[in-house]
């Protein structure tokens, strides 16, 4: 990775510049080379779109990019001719100024949203009730010069327990040279050979640096009734998803804690044998996402519900991010824990899982947990207060 990440121009056919980049501090895997868009189209038809534009395409080739949130819009995937394994550089470390930070929405009207969507999991009931809705809200930064990617990305991998990932996104004649940056916990699929993994995260509590309040938040989460229902809810639609596709599929390590460095989470580790070895990851991808993790169920419901209660379209937020190579091995992740970045203007996404017996006040205030690793990627403090 260069300074030339700012330059980046998307309709260009070759270029040194990686056109995604996934990994973190033992090093990264990006599409590099002669590169050609795959053909954009909604989930519907990203497999006959993939196996277009493999048909064509060396041994060494691998397809990498973006699907937005929503199912219908255009993903953003490229096709290049190589995979590069790469250390990234510890240069350019330093964050560009910040000349001011909005909360879109605040915190108040992100809790009167969840609230709202509360009512409404009360009011109904039969099979296509809500049971679970997913709300986000975002932070607007405006930094004194141009966001430098490569420093942004370097400090994204000081939290091992993260995949950071880069990746470009469409531009516009009003934001040209967009990216979506971040560090994400969680994996929605990887496929090696016959073998295929999934690792859902659902239930959060915040860290803290105070070791017994620390283990206070992680054995609470661990015996939350409300937290352990929002977590096998997306459990079972992972599994309900990817039964078609294998012949052995389960949790041989059952739900468990993890942690990032600045939240705990519920997890639970799912691995499977595929029938066919010939399926892309990317396809796999567009089955699954996005999970009832960051949007809900009923999924059709929850996503018509989140377009009327948040005010900031998502656009690739809360969708996936990736890579798969020519013979369909490869790893996509939640596009969570990010950034849209444009020049010196950013955007910082991040949300919460609303079940029955939610809080609206504990929800804003876990999403303002949420956006503590990335304020601290862009140098600002806590989000206590500057998320308000």
């Amino acid at each position: 990775m260069t300074s030339m990440l700012q330059d980046f121009m998307p309709d260009r056919a070759e270029t040194t510049l990686p056109y995604f980049t996934f990994g973190g501090a033992r090093g990264f895997v990006a599409g590099r080379g002669v590169a050609r868009p795959v053909a954009r189209g909604p989930a519907e038809t990203l497999e006959e779109r993939v196996t277009t534009a493999l048909s064509s395409a060396g041994a060494d080739a691998a397809i990498g990019g973006a699907l937005p949130f929503d199912r219908d819009a255009d993903d953003y995937l490229w096709l290049t001719d190589r995979l590069s394994y790469e250390i990234s550089p510890a240069t350019d470390r330093a964050p560009a100024s910040t000349v001011g930070v909005q909360a879109e929405p605040s915190a108040g009207i992100y809790a009167e949203a969840v609230a709202r969507a509360l009512r409404i999991m009360e009011d109904e009931t039969g099979d296509e009730r809500l049971r679970k809705i997913v709300l986000a809200r975002t932070l607007a930064v405006q930094a004194e010069r141009s966001i430098s990617l490569p420093g942004l990305l370097s400090r994204l991998t000081e939290d091992p327990a993260a995949t950071a990932y880069q990746v470009a996104l469409p531009h516009s004649p009003e934001r040209q040279g967009r990216f979506l940056v971040g560090a994400t916990p969680e994996l929605l699929v990887e496929k090696s050979g016959s073998r295929v993994s999934s690792f859902p995260l659902a239930g959060s509590a915040r860290r803290s640096r105070d070791p017994q309040a620390d283990a206070a938040a992680a054995s609470g989460l661990a015996a939350s009734e409300k937290d352990r229902r929002e977590h096998a809810m997306v459990v079972e639609y992972i599994l309900d998803t990817l039964s078609p596709y294998c012949r052995e599929l389960g949790a041989p390590e059952g739900t468990g804690l993890t942690s990032t460095r600045s939240m705990w989470h519920l997890g639970t580790r799912l691995e499977g044998v595929l029938k066919e070895t010939d399926i892309p990851s990317v396809v796999l991808a567009g089955c699954l996402h996005p999970t009832p993790a960051v949007c809900g169920l009923p999924r059709e419901r929850a996503a018509g519900l989140i377009r009327d209660l948040e005010p900031v379209d998502r656009d690739f937020y809360a969708g996936a991010v990736g890579w798969s190579t020519a013979n369909g091995d490869g790893s996509w992740y939640v596009a969570i824990r990010c950034a849209e970045i444009c020049g010196s203007q950013a955007r910082l996404y991040a949300g919460a899982g609303i079940v029955p017996g939610s809080d609206p006040a504990a929800e804003a205030a876990e999403t303002a947990a949420k956006f503590e690793a990335l304020l601290r990627a862009f140098g600002l403090p806590s989000a206590t207060g500057i998320a308000q």
